[in-house]
């Protein structure tokens, strides 16, 4: 009993401590390093330092973050989350190139890096970034021009980042990849959100990015549709240009009532080879499904936070037969009451979908169901897209008169 009475954490095994320092944030986590010197220790280790969180603290400096990049950062750091000082009174210098580059050697793993109000017009080329990210996320940032175009390296860079990548790939000889220094920039999903300053610019300069698959652009407002058409893969006499690597795209806007709309996903009309998946929010939905039907190889089409008429969604899909999945989240649904005229023509969009596929219909009344809102507009879908999967998901249903 005497020695259950006095004991304390000393008594667990590391292994269990850690888990429990896991619960910690970055700052209590600094705090406890400062007890003694065994806790400092298990404070380094490097499983409590994978995924890094600082979007909360505010008012994080450089001087900060050379602090917890020698003392604590290492191998062990996967994912960063950042705060600049875009927004703050202070102002100042957040990330600087010789930050950027101890940020390289030191964490090699890293492969995801988020920046949130980070003022990056001091950094020429984004080719100042750990050549490992393979996720980069800009939400409320400020990029100077030119910022995307990958640049060829002089022989000097060559030769010290082949070395640097020789390292790197002795921990992974057996994943048979090519190392991302020698292959240009290796991310391969960019998300921007309300990002004032991309232009169709910086969308051109990603067509020399030779792994990007996935793009998601949210509130982007100085994107046009004429951008967009000249980013687009199209087969030419000398290959394919622009994205030719995209799989993913996404095109948001979701700004306040009154706000510009530039209406840049009326730019997919002139195609997209490549493109299996396609997500539209907001404003860009309706531009957006007048032109998805030039995408001959889309297979998912996601549609959210908008507002749409069953008949817009069937001309739309008409010519989508080869869609596998088809999502509709947060939409609201306009439904006018049943006419004739009305019913005649639902029933011709069903008639159209039955010549090329199988009838899906169940003959079920029109009762509004959670996961079903719209039983008409289901059943006129499964007739035209008989392969096709149909997903609702926190839709709702308002009748009009018009």
């Amino acid at each position: 009993m005497a020695d259950f009475r006095t004991s304390t954490l000393d008594y667990f095994p590391e292994n269990i401590l850690i888990d429990i320092l896991s619960y910690l944030g970055v700052r209590e986590l600094i705090r406890t390093g400062r007890v003694c010197k065994r806790w400092r220790r298990l404070v380094k280790d490097q499983r409590l330092w994978r995924v890094v969180d600082l979007t909360a603290w505010k008012g994080v400096t450089s001087r900060m973050l050379w602090v917890l990049l020698r003392q604590y950062l290492g191998t062990g750091l996967r994912c960063l989350r950042l705060r600049g000082l875009l927004l703050s009174a202070r102002g100042g210098a957040f990330l600087s190139e010789s930050w950027l580059k101890a940020l390289s050697s030191r964490c090699p793993r890293l492969r995801s890096l988020s920046l949130l109000h980070a003022d990056l017009r001091g950094l020429h080329s984004c080719q100042l970034l750990p050549t490992t990210l393979q996720v980069l996320e800009l939400r409320g940032c400020e990029l100077p021009q030119g910022f995307f175009t990958q640049t060829p390296l002089s022989p000097e860079k060559q030769a010290g980042m082949a070395s640097t990548a020789a390292t790197q790939q002795q921990g992974r000889s057996q994943t048979g990849k090519v190392p991302a220094s020698l292959s240009g920039i290796a991310i391969e999903t960019m998300v921007l959100d309300n990002v004032p300053s991309f232009t169709d610019q910086h969308l051109q300069s990603l067509a020399s990015w030779l792994r990007l698959s996935r793009l998601e652009l949210r509130n982007v407002l100085r994107v046009t549709a004429e951008g967009l058409r000249r980013s687009a893969a199209q087969e030419t006499d000398s290959g394919l240009n622009g994205l030719s690597r995209l799989k993913y795209l996404e095109i948001g806007h979701f700004g306040r009532p009154g706000a510009q709309l530039q209406m840049a996903s009326l730019g997919l009309g002139v195609g997209w080879l490549g493109l299996e998946e396609l997500s539209l929010g907001g404003k860009e939905v309706g531009p957006g499904l007048l032109s998805a039907s030039r995408l001959r190889d889309l297979k998912r089409l996601r549609l959210r936070c908008c507002k749409l008429r069953e008949m817009q969604v069937l001309r739309s899909c008409r010519t989508l037969r080869d869609l596998r999945r088809l999502e509709f989240c947060e939409v609201f649904f306009q439904v006018c009451p049943k006419t004739p005229e009305r019913e005649g023509e639902v029933e011709r969009q069903g008639e159209e979908g039955r010549e090329g596929g199988t009838d899906s219909g169940d003959g079920s009344d029109d009762k509004l169901d959670e996961n079903d809102p719209v039983p008409s507009l289901r059943r006129s879908l499964a007739a035209l897209l008989p392969q096709c999967a149909l997903v609702f998901t926190n839709c709702t249903v308002t009748i009009t008169s018009d």
